[in-house]
């Protein structure tokens, strides 16, 4: 029996041991986890009969063994859920599935509506050509945005960084409106400052002539063909957020003959002509013969046992993150009015995220957790569960301030965007904070190759998922880090270029 030892019990941790131990009972695995949780920041955080969701995860994937394997450890509903059966909302059920009124290990069907809030006024998200657009625009700023978007296509700007990556494809005027202000909230830089390879990443076809292309499609039959991307309107959601399908896959692990041992951070690995021998958590010591690794990089390349290279250390060491803090608030109602054809309990509004572009206050976005299950809810015809998302790095003012603090800040900031009307609409509150949250694409992201050229030269070292990659990854490209090392294990093949390589097509992530 081989030893494997895998870092990490978040997404792409998880699925590389329960697939190891699926496909073969030649490996001894054990997980270490530096927390006291499962699901890094896919799980879900219980307060009080209410459910949080770190960040908002929508499972969905254009990868079919994602889709399978999802469907084997959490069958997709067959019987309406609490909130459609109250309101009458038909969905395309899976036939056999699971009931979610009767049993908790099932996948909800739920709607994707996502729009940007700025100056008070919903826009879609991505930005639409509606009526509604122009109309909450005014007449002055439409005929801007057009001229602006047409000076885009004939001026074309080298797409050496983020904003140049957005000019060309919305123009200046729209960038300036929906991108500039929100991605210097989320990274805490200016796009000129960040690498325009975040901008292929996650949204590359998403452009006004795209979105011209998909209205042509939906009422043009020829043009379908042309459509270059629209955005999927249902995903999958386990009943009780995306902690549920970690949960579920480590109860599947240990059934399995796999191990999870929690509260193990990582310190030391020690390493011995191109293998990593044995990794250390403290004083306690896990022998290996393989090694996956999903901890961020930077800590990776700290703990090896060996004199690292200076150039090596420097790059590692200089590799940016944003931490992410949450703030979970029950409201008896929110202040903003339902105007679309979409029901909802107590009518709220349908959104799974409200996107804040707002410069003038820290927040980046709102989750409503009743849309994203209802069963995420304590009292979900009655009350309001939200969580707001800010962005910050840690040791920063706002990392720092205490719950009480961040939480009154959060409030005074939902009665400035007149989302709530006053702190007496709030009856409960907590906060969360996540380290390292967002790999980031800037410093010395660019000499990653250079990293990665290292890294592999460590024989039974494979490094997969968000932090483990360095890679804005959503969560089923974490798991298809996973998959792909997974299957080199197996077929003992040397080369990890197919790991890294997951995640660099030039599609947009959500794509039907």
């Amino acid at each position: 029996m081989k030893n494997v030892v895998i870092i990490g019990a978040g997404p792409a941790g998880l699925t590389a041991a329960y697939e190891l131990l699926r496909k073969s009972k030649s490996y001894n695995v054990i997980v270490l986890e530096e927390s006291n949780e499962i699901g890094g920041i896919s799980r879900t955080v219980k307060y009080k009969g209410n459910r949080m969701d770190i960040g908002g995860h929508r499972f969905f994937s254009k990868d079919e063994r994602v889709n399978k394997w999802w469907e084997s450890l959490m069958p997709t509903q067959g019987k309406p859920s609490f909130d459609d059966l109250k309101l009458n909302r038909k969905k395309n059920l899976k036939e056999g599935g699971p009931d979610p009124e009767k049993e908790d290990r099932v996948m909800l069907i739920r709607n994707r509506v996502s729009r940007i809030y700025y100056l008070k006024k919903f826009f879609d998200y991505p930005v639409s050509l509606k009526p509604q657009t122009f109309i909450n625009m005014g007449l002055k700023k439409t005929i801007k945005s057009g001229f602006s978007y047409v000076n885009a296509t004939v001026k074309k700007l080298p797409e050496k960084n983020l904003e140049n990556f957005y000019i060309n494809r919305f123009g200046k005027t729209l960038y300036s409106m929906f991108f500039e202000g929100y991605t210097e909230k989320l990274w805490g830089r200016h796009p000129r400052e960040i690498s325009a390879d975040w901008g292929s990443q996650r949204v590359k076809g998403l452009s006004v002539t795209a979105v011209l292309k998909d209205m042509l499609g939906s009422v043009i039959p020829s043009t379908k063909k042309e459509v270059e991307t629209s955005l999927i309107e249902e995903y999958i959601y386990p009943k009780y957020g995306p902690g549920q399908l970690w949960e579920t896959a480590a109860l599947e692990i240990e059934k399995m003959g796999g191990k999870i041992i929690k509260n193990q951070k990582v310190d030391r690995l020690v390493t011995n002509k191109g293998n990593i021998k044995s990794v250390f958590c403290g004083e306690n010591e896990y022998k290996a013969d393989i090694v996956i690794s999903s901890m961020p990089v930077k800590d990776l390349v700290a703990s090896i046992d060996e004199d690292v290279p200076e150039n090596i250390a420097r790059i590692a060491e200089g590799l940016p993150y944003r931490d992410f803090v949450t703030v979970g608030l029950l409201l008896d109602h929110l202040n903003l009015e339902n105007k679309t054809k979409i029901k909802t309990l107590g009518n709220i509004v349908p959104d799974c995220w409200i996107y804040v572009q707002d410069t003038g206050v820290k927040l980046g976005r709102i989750q409503i957790l009743n849309n994203w299950s209802p069963y995420m809810v304590d009292d979900p015809e009655n009350k309001v569960w939200i969580g707001l998302e800010y962005f910050c790095e840690e040791g920063d003012d706002f990392w720092n301030m205490s719950d009480e603090e961040c939480i009154k800040f959060a409030i005074g900031e939902l009665v400035k965007m007149e989302v709530i009307k006053s702190e007496a609409n709030v009856l409960d509150s907590h906060r969360e904070k996540v380290k390292k949250a967002y790999p980031a694409y800037f410093d010395t992201y660019s000499e990653m190759d250079t990293l990665i050229e290292y890294l592999d030269k460590f024989k039974n070292l494979y490094c997969v998922g968000r932090n483990g990659q360095h890679r804005y990854n959503n969560m089923d490209h974490s798991m298809a880090t996973s998959f792909e090392a997974v299957n080199n294990i197996l077929c003992g093949s040397i080369s990890k270029k197919n790991i890294w390589n997951v995640n660099t097509e030039k599609e947009y992530h959500e794509k039907k």
